[in-house]
């Protein structure tokens, strides 16, 4: 290694092992000290499935990450269902892999499209992630900043129904079929999908998902795929979009981040029971006509979901959060309580207003609450004011 300081003197120090003088500082090891620390911590990720019932959610969640989140579930009758309004339900299991621990949060959003009238369905899901990121930003802000817990939403697998309107799409399908009438098959996205996925594009990366494809044909999965994204596109739907690979990547890579592309819209097929298919025990799900395997890429795009979730773009997936939509939060937060001070300095009077009427007990309490929040406001903008000021130094 060679050392120049002001150009005054050098010196050479070789390393043990090398018969050659190298130049060699050491900073190539910080990957492997990263990956250590970040082994030891572990990793978090809360996932979020939205759509409406019998579409196969909790069964591919439990297929994607081989638990069993909903054993002790109670099944609704019809009549249960009808009076049940949008919930949220946390499911939370620590999940380890070759010495790796995942804590990862499955939010399940029961009760959503089942309603006669879904026009504010997506109402509780918007009030709970903004939850999640007012305790991040409350913790953020406070004094106690080494230990917080990160529930943000990182993901959002949104089920887009395979046919979406019940018997009078299956009798148009049928007609569609019996005249030999392909492009009528397919419906365009509902209006509870289009109105969910404009409310949440700004708040969590969305990846919509074709569910139970085992009841479509391939051509079909392929047609209502070009249909959904040439919808997306044309609605202006910001839904997750795969970051481009870079140059040094090597051909394996680039050649599965393609294919994880061209296959977005997923469809996917969820199953937990193990059958026999070919003299091998698989999990799929057997037919009169034939057993559809969950993790062969010829029947869906399981394989590739569970791919791009958890072995590709997890990271990706939390710094979009993290950098983007959580972000954009913060700012509108900070631009609020801008507005709020200024607003309060212009109604300041320099001439004093004597009052009518001596305030009453409550009203005086009433008042000091508000100048106690109005304070802690303040003192919380001046401190991330000089967060900021510090970052940019």
């Amino acid at each position: 290694m060679t050392v120049a300081s002001s150009g005054r003197f050098r010196s050479r120090v070789a390393r043990p092992d090398d018969k050659e003088e190298k130049d060699y500082v050491g900073f190539a090891s910080l990957p492997s000290q990263l990956h250590r620390k970040s082994v030891k911590k572990g990793f978090d990720f809360t996932l979020m499935v939205a759509g409406e019932s019998g579409l196969g959610k909790s069964t591919l969640v439990n297929s994607l990450f081989l638990t069993d989140l909903h054993k002790d579930r109670k099944l609704l009758n019809a009549e249960e269902r009808i009076q049940q309004t949008v919930e949220i339900t946390k499911h939370t299991v620590d999940i380890e892999e070759k010495g790796v621990k995942l804590k990862l949060t499955i939010l399940d959003t029961p009760g959503f499209g089942d309603a006669v009238d879904n026009s504010e369905c997506w109402r509780r899901v918007i009030d709970f992630i903004d939850q999640q990121f007012e305790q991040y930003f409350r913790d953020e802000s406070g004094l106690n900043r080494k230990n917080i817990q990160d529930n943000r939403v990182h993901c959002c697998l949104y089920f887009i129904p395979p046919f979406g309107h019940g018997c009078a799409h299956a009798h148009r399908h049928t007609l569609a079929l019996a005249r030999g009438d392909d492009d009528d098959v397919f419906l365009r996205l509902r209006p509870v999908d289009i109105e969910f996925m404009k409310r949440l594009q700004e708040k969590v990366n969305v990846v919509p998902l074709i569910a139970k494809a085992d009841t479509l044909t391939p051509a079909e999965v392929r047609r209502l795929k070009e249909r959904l994204r040439e919808e997306i596109d044309k609605l202006g739907i910001k839904i997750y979009q795969f970051p481009d690979c870079d140059s040094d990547e090597d051909e394996d890579f680039k050649r599965q981040d393609r294919e994880l592309k061209e296959s977005s819209p997923f469809a996917v097929i969820g199953s937990n029971t193990v059958v026999e298919a070919r003299g091998q025990r698989v999990r799929g799900r057997l037919y009169p006509w034939g057993i559809v395997e969950v993790e062969n890429p010829a029947h869906c795009d399981f394989v590739k979901l569970r791919t791009m979730l958890v072995r590709t773009h997890m990271h990706d997936l939390k710094d979009l959060t993290s950098d983007l939509h959580y972000e954009n939060y913060r700012a509108q937060c900070i631009q609020n309580m801008t507005s709020m001070m200024s607003a309060d300095k212009r109604v300041e009077s320099p001439i004093p207003i004597l009052p009518l009427a001596t305030p009453s007990a409550e009203a005086e309490k009433l008042i000091q609450r508000k100048d106690e929040e109005l304070r802690r406001m303040q003192q919380m903008l001046q401190k991330m004011q000089q967060q900021m000021h510090e970052q940019d130094l």
